[in-house]
């Protein structure tokens, strides 16, 4: 079976790229699967010194493939394993992360962007939490992780789509690039961070991961608990 996701070195960044242009790079069980394994992996290299996350084709990643919603308990705790063990694999690389988010970055798609530690954006992009009008409560504790309390709030609880430019003036990336110059901005960006002394880099991001487990942990907590309980009672 073909990959989902693909991993490209340049000099000590490592790119992870998600592969299903088809489904707007939705998140199947696989593709969960293959990201962690894969983040995982680049946290053990010591020839990685920083890590580019996008996706291929129109979109950054539309959220989880709800095609595979349902099934028997078993498939159910398939469900939840892999994705919290996809997001977590994100959320807490000790290598820091920089999204470069090229299309729609849209429900768990969004709250990926948000547990990367830098966003960059495409004109095209587009953030949001769409999820909330089908009775499906967002990610709070992603929003929370990466944006102040009203920003994180304002945007779990209406659900609106934001575009690029919105995005950078709340706060939600840090630059929008024409298309064709996103990847090698983020590229350079990631260049720097792992051009820097190792392990004063690495000490910044253990920090930055103790901040978050601090403030927002309990947030994660509660939400895997829900997740468990939504979806086997």
């Amino acid at each position: 079976m073909a990959s989902l996701l693909s991993l490209e070195r340049r000099d000590d960044v490592g790119i992870v790229t998600l592969q299903r242009p088809e489904k707007r790079n939705a998140l199947s069980i696989d593709l969960r699967v293959e990201l962690t394994e894969t983040f995982g992996s680049l946290a053990e290299d010591d020839d990685v010194g920083a890590i580019v996350l996008t996706g291929a084709g129109s979109a950054f990643c539309s959220g989880m493939d709800t095609s595979q919603f349902g099934g028997d308990r078993a498939h159910k705790e398939r469900l939840i394993e892999t994705s919290l063990a996809s997001f977590r694999a994100v959320g807490n690389s000790p290598k820091p992360v920089v999204a470069a988010v090229n299309g729609p970055a849209l429900a768990g798609g969004f709250a990926l962007a948000l547990l990367c530690d830098l966003r960059l954006a495409a004109e095209e992009a587009t953030f949001g939490f769409p999820e909330l009008p089908r009775g499906i409560p967002p990610s709070y504790a992603s929003a929370r992780a990466a944006l102040p309390p009203a920003i994180a709030g304002e945007l779990a609880l209406t659900g609106r789509m934001l575009d690029a430019e919105e995005a950078l003036l709340m706060g939600v990336v840090s630059a929008v690039h024409p298309a064709g110059e996103l990847m090698s901005r983020a590229v350079e960006l990631a260049g720097r961070i792992a051009s820097g002394p190792r392990e004063a880099v690495a000490e910044t991001k253990r920090r930055i991961l103790l901040d978050r487990e601090r403030t927002t942990g309990h947030l994660f907590e509660e939400e895997e608990r829900l997740l468990r309980a939504a979806l086997l009672g």
